[in-house]
């Protein structure tokens, strides 16, 4: 079945991802709608200028009757709202564009997809679902040894840019309970891959070892997360948007908990074992490291339990850690 897809935040890392799956592989028509703030990759789409499959609109989601007229004119099948402001560090120094963009541009959507939603009929109705993309960061953090964050985890949210998502997430289920809004949540773990932000830590450490700089690391760099590469994330996201649990909320995960020092390692690894890159000549890993003073409110581990997405959706991740960092590492020596 051919779907039009409209996606908000489509220029970011993992919409863009999820903009090429959706009309590389799965043939679909995606409208995307994006502010294009510094986070966004204006050349990601340079070779679709002619598809007629890809629809573009810079347009801020906050903007309601914009976006109310873009579903008039467009009319999607599905959303999948992907807009967000995603810097932990950049919330803690100023919190008000994620107040603005996360909450306030979330209910505005959801307002706005609601009149629409309400105005269709037969399978046009039947099929239209509004998907809200997540984070693992709502949970707050995990000791050690606790289980990994599942669909039941309370929510505790640790820095501003959590507690909006946080927020968001608690407007779209109520949106489903009260008005009957078909929705779908997902909440991710941390995502890697092709043409990230460099302010993210990944490209940070690759994009400073290529130029031979040190690495600054918060506190000890025990911190564990959970890695996902994003064009499985991009697969997960559109398996969910068509699976048919209405209502439901998936956790996707990466299964590859890694604590930042030894992601950093991994990167040093892949550098100087597999691809004998020059940047690592004369050098070793331990003189690399600069330990600085950690972040305010630091969350220890972060971990995904993705049994309930592996049991009824049979998703798991395509890419394991290595494999990913080898793809990824190899894209930014290749477009630096």
């Amino acid at each position: 079945m051919h779907l039009k897809y409209l996606i908000t935040g489509g220029s970011g890392f993992i919409g863009t991802a999820l903009v090429k799956s959706l009309i590389d592989k799965y043939k679909s028509t995606v409208v995307n709608i994006d502010k294009l703030t510094y986070a966004a990759n204006e050349l990601a789409f340079k070779d679709y200028a002619n598809n007629d499959k890809y629809i573009f609109y810079q347009t801020d989601i906050c903007d309601v009757e914009e976006i109310s007229n873009i579903l008039t004119i467009e009319e999607p099948d599905k959303i999948i709202h992907l807009a967000a402001e995603s810097h932990v560090d950049r919330s803690i120094k100023s919190s008000s564009d994620f107040i603005q963009t996360n909450i306030i541009g979330t209910y505005n959507l959801l307002e706005v997809s609601k009149k629409y939603f309400e105005g269709l009929e037969g399978k046009k109705k039947k099929l239209f679902t509004f998907h809200h993309v997540s984070t693992d960061e709502v949970f707050g953090d995990l000791e050690i040894e606790d289980p990994g964050f599942n669909e039941l985890t309370s929510y505790n949210p640790s820095s501003p840019y959590s507690a909006s998502k946080a927020s968001s997430d608690h407007l779209v289920r109520a949106w489903s309970r009260t008005y009957g809004l078909p929705i779908y949540i997902t909440n991710c773990s941390n995502n890697y891959g092709p043409r990230q932000n460099q302010e993210k830590l990944i490209p940070t450490i690759i994009n400073k070892l290529l130029n031979k700089k040190n690495i600054p690391i918060y506190g000890s760099g025990k911190q564990i997360r959970d890695w996902l590469y994003v064009y499985d994330h991009a697969e997960a996201i559109i398996k969910v948007s068509n699976s048919g649990f209405i209502g439901h909320t998936f956790n996707i995960g990466g299964n590859a908990e890694r604590t930042n020092l030894e992601v950093v390692k991994a990167i040093w690894d892949v550098l100087k074992n597999d691809l004998n890159h020059p940047c690592t000549d004369g050098r070793y890993f331990e003189d690399i490291i600069e330990h600085v003073t950690d972040r305010p409110g630091h969350d220890l581990r972060y971990a995904i339990d993705p049994a309930k997405i592996l049991n009824k959706l049979s998703w798991k991740p395509s890419e394991t850690f290595e494999s990913g960092f080898k793809k990824t590492i190899e894209w930014y020596i290749n477009n630096s």
